[in-house]
């Protein structure tokens, strides 16, 4: 097989076709509503839909890296740990449709699938990415403990989801304001009120991602009748 079969083939093991075309519907829609209202209402969309192809980027590099040279697999520690700061970005675009309400001239509904797509984009992004990532630690480990792997990294996931809607930190404050952020999650844990809401919003949206991500992953191929 020549090089150019093997890239295209890598490539469309890491689904960059899907989650292409998923970003790209979202920003039609999006440079369709412009259009239609004249107004760059829901822009923040586009920069989540750009942070959230960053984790799907380094789990790419850092796929086709482990496939070309398995032995220097400890380089990846570094990109790994920067996967995995920005890997909630990805699902947290399934929370901007908090945002949905009527905006005239825009129809609702237009409104509806655009928040749709955009989450449904970063639901792939993020998913496949975390498959990605699996996959070189059940190489190098096995596969239980890269099942341990995903468990932990869908329960900081969830925690990540909260930090960003609830709290409005970024991913990037952990490099600039660590002591902040752990501080006002400290504080929210420690009181009953904000404990429950801290555990109920990670919880809940690490289900959501564990079913997705089950999904995702099943056995697709029909049973033979």
């Amino acid at each position: 097989m020549n090089p150019i079969h093997q890239c295209l083939r890598f490539l469309n093991g890491q689904a960059l076709l899907p989650v292409l075309f998923a970003s790209g519907l979202a920003c039609a829609l999006y440079a369709g509503r412009v259009i239609l209202s004249g107004e760059l209402t829901f822009l923040f969309l586009v920069w989540n839909l750009f942070l959230a192809w960053i984790p799907y980027l380094v789990s790419l590099c850092s796929a086709g890296v482990y496939r070309l040279q398995p032995r220097l697999w400890g380089l990846l520690l570094l990109p790994a740990a920067g996967w995995l700061l920005f890997l909630p970005n990805a699902p947290y675009l399934v929370t901007d449709l908090i945002h949905l309400a009527p905006r005239p001239p825009v129809p609702l509904w237009y409104d509806l699938g655009l928040l749709a797509t955009f989450a449904w984009a970063g639901l792939f992004l993020g998913l496949f990415s975390l498959r990605a990532m699996q996959a070189i630690v059940r190489d190098l480990v096995g596969g239980p403990v890269s099942w341990l792997f995903v468990a932990g990294v869908i329960g900081l996931s969830g925690l990540g989801i909260y930090i960003g809607r609830f709290l409005r930190w970024n991913s990037w404050d952990l490099f600039f304001h660590p002591q902040h952020i752990m501080r006002e999650v400290t504080t929210l844990i420690s009181t009953p009120a904000g404990s429950l809401q801290t555990l109920g919003v990670t919880v809940l949206f690490a289900a959501f991602l564990l079913v997705c991500y089950l999904t995702l992953t099943s056995p697709t191929s029909p049973e033979r009748m």
